[in-house]
């Protein structure tokens, strides 16, 4: 699972990773600051955020720890104490917690802590897909320990989104396509994608990585009986008969099971998973439905998830940079006035967060507690955050 990224980065990791907690039972970075992307030079990759993220056995344990070691990490919540910073991290959005915007090394990082046995539901099972998708693609392993059970999990993994993407491809297409599907697994349903991120990320992601991509998958596609892989020619051919296609569904992680039951399962009729999937497998539309299944998945997490960073980053993520990052926004000044055009409708009464005149709100408390009403139109912000954390609302 290990692969190589930046040269020379490697004194680099040790140095950030001696500044945590040391009962780490996965660590690995991602990203753009790790690997590079098509149209980055290798300048401003090393100006790029670098993306942790650290899976732990006993999460009250390790940020009672690291809370000693690195208070300054944490938003308000700090003072909430470890216990109910790990509630917050394992009770509401993807079971990650993320502390964003940390100095580190004459770097930028973020890093989120999951619990062990969170990770290895998410890989197994694909529950959220939040964590499970970032290893879908090439990253650099840190810190592996013995887990047999994360081992298994890491590689069930990667076969799951094979299988996955065989279903959502033609009968024969070429190795990028593939690769591609793959990639974009985790981006399915993703609403950042629509109001933050790059679109052409995928296509970025995997033209300068085919080779970490190759280290990955390629054992799983020569050993894998449902595709006839030709890496030569960089061709694959895979078996799109109902038949197959009921074989690659059985094999798919449980949640998306279920949420390809759910879609296509009429209410009330509680029919056997395995009828049901039976009934997909012969139908034209399959790989849509699958399609539909995974982008279920990642919608609800990506919402839930980006709603708890609001509580999670604190101030930080009330930076300008951070708003602009949320809702793509691109502002020119113009002498004493700003200009706002969004990629999608810009929320208009969000003109005093915009223009950063919220300075008496450090960490949000009106935000956190609902009763900024006079912001109708932050529903992305306000009410999503409003449905993963009801317990802040004002009375």
């Amino acid at each position: 699972m290990t692969l190589p990224a930046l040269q020379n980065t490697s004194v680099l990791y040790r140095r950030i990773l001696s500044q945590f907690p040391q009962d780490i039972s996965l660590a690995f970075a991602y990203g753009s600051g790790v690997f590079k992307q098509n149209g980055t030079s290798q300048g401003q990759m090393g100006k790029n955020m670098l993306d942790f993220v650290f899976a732990v056995d006993d999460p009250v344990t390790w940020h009672t720890m690291n809370l000693m070691q690195n208070r300054k990490h944490y938003s308000v919540l700090k003072f909430l104490g470890p216990r109910k910073i790990s509630r917050i991290q394992e009770e509401h959005g993807a079971g990650v917690y993320y502390n964003t915007l940390i100095p580190m090394d004459g770097r930028i990082m973020k890093y989120g802590v999951i619990s062990t046995d969170s990770l290895i539901d998410d890989l197994l099972h694909w529950k959220t897909m939040y964590i499970a998708g970032r290893l879908h693609k090439p990253v650099k392993i840190l810190v592996q320990g013995e887990n047999g059970k994360m081992r298994a999990a890491l590689v069930g993994n990667l076969k799951s989104a094979v299988t996955a993407s065989f279903l959502m491809l033609p009968e024969s297409f070429s190795e990028e396509d593939l690769l591609l599907q793959i990639a974009g697994l985790s981006y399915a349903g993703d609403f950042r994608m629509v109001i933050g991120e790059d679109r052409s990320k995928v296509a970025n992601i995997v033209k300068e990585n085919v080779q970490h991509f190759r280290i990955l998958y390629n054992n799983i596609l020569q050993e894998c009986p449902q595709v006839v892989y030709k890496p030569q020619q960089g061709k694959l051919e895979v078996d799109k008969s109902p038949e197959g296609q009921f074989v690659q569904l059985m094999a798919l992680p449980r949640t998306l099971q279920q949420r390809i039951t759910r879609l296509v399962d009429p209410p009330g009729k509680n029919r056997d998973v395995e009828e049901i999937l039976l009934q997909v497998a012969q139908d034209p539309d399959c790989g849509s439905v699958v399609q539909q299944g995974i982008s279920s998945i990642v919608k609800s997490s990506s919402i839930t998830q980006t709603a708890k960073g609001i509580a999670t980053a604190g101030k930080n993520f009330l930076s300008f940079a951070s708003i602009i990052y949320l809702i793509n926004l691109r502002i020119s000044t113009q002498s004493t006035h700003t200009s706002y055009k969004a990629d999608v409708q810009v929320l208009p009464d969000c003109v005093l967060l915009i223009q950063g005149r919220c300075t008496g709100l450090p960490d949000c408390v009106l935000l956190i507690q609902g009763r900024c009403t006079g912001l109708p139109d932050c529903v992305l912000l306000i009410q999503v955050y409003l449905t993963v954390f009801p317990s802040y609302r004002s009375t």
